[in-house]
């Protein structure tokens, strides 16, 4: 199995960070102009790929450190959610927390089972670069 170096790992997360620090701050600009229903798709985008990013890089990191880091990643994706999911109403706060937490829950056991964990790291990012375009464009449309 091909183990990824730390420092790249560490340099991911700091840069999946930056790029949802973000992605709030040009949604918190835009808030305005978003239904609730576009809105909850968000929340659950960015919960959801908040909480895998998280889990699948902690678990390449730490492979022995399985509990811990479903703590992590769930707590990462319950964050995520509901402060993505205030910016728009309640239900859309309790929609980011669950859709978080649950992929937070998962993403540790996808990430233990993958066998070439290079190609599926870019795999997530490649998914996580369509979503943010696909929430962007459909920002721009309403």
């Amino acid at each position: 199995m091909i183990f990824l170096s730390s420092f790249i790992i560490s340099f991911l997360v700091y840069m999946e960070a930056c790029i949802f620090a973000g992605i709030f701050m040009y949604l918190f600009r835009k808030k305005k102009l978003i239904g609730f229903q576009l809105g909850m798709n968000i929340s659950q985008v960015m919960g959801g790929m908040a909480a895998l990013l998280t889990g699948v890089l902690l678990i390449q990191q730490f492979p022995f450190h399985f509990t811990l880091i479903t703590i992590i990643s769930a707590g990462t994706g319950l964050a995520v959610g509901g402060v993505f999911g205030l910016l728009f109403d309640y239900q859309t706060f309790i929609t980011g927390l669950t859709n978080g937490m649950i992929v937070g829950l998962m993403a540790p056991m996808i990430g233990s089972v993958v066998e070439v964990p290079v190609l599926f790291l870019w795999f997530i990012h490649g998914l996580f670069f369509v979503s943010f375009l696909a929430i962007y464009f459909s920002i721009q449309r309403s």
